[in-house]
């Protein structure tokens, strides 16, 4: 029986591991390469509604959505907190969670939308929030992390 289990686990696995969705368009492929000539370590995800790389430009993780026609939909780029505009840097220091532990932050260039950075600050195991700062260090909004 655990012989039979293990069979059908690894062939599961495999077959995930193989399987996606749907082939990336070229109209998507292209666009990136238009946008994003010199990125490096490309890789693809299909997201359903839209399609998703991740990749290495000029040293810096990255990650951007495009729709299945092509159309750049957002950019989100990963960032140390000394790597932030100095408003920003301003903002967070005057901000309720400056005394918080600072954890991920990244910067989200989303189509039709304001330049928005995304702090994730714990305060304890259970006390975790992502902050959303304008390009003016204005608070904007927190969402609880779980």
């Amino acid at each position: 029986m655990k012989k039979q289990m293990f069979f059908w686990l690894l062939l599961l696995s495999t077959v995930a591991t193989q399987a996606q969705l749907r082939k990336i368009p070229a109209e998507v492929t292209d666009a990136f390469k238009t946008r994003y000539p010199h990125a490096e370590k490309v890789s693809w995800k299909d997201k359903i509604s839209s399609f998703g790389a991740e990749f290495i430009l000029n040293g810096v993780e990255m990650s951007a959505d495009f729709s299945s026609k092509g159309e750049w939909e957002k950019t989100e780029k990963n960032l140390k907190f000394e790597n932030l505009p100095g408003e920003v840097v301003d903002g967070f220091a005057k901000s309720k969670y400056s005394d918080w532990e600072k954890g991920s932050i990244v910067e989200i260039d989303e189509n039709s939308q304001s330049l928005v950075y995304r702090i994730f600050v714990k305060k304890s195991a259970v006390s975790k929030k992502y902050l959303y700062f304008d390009a003016k260090g204005k608070l904007q909004k927190e969402s609880i992390s779980l």
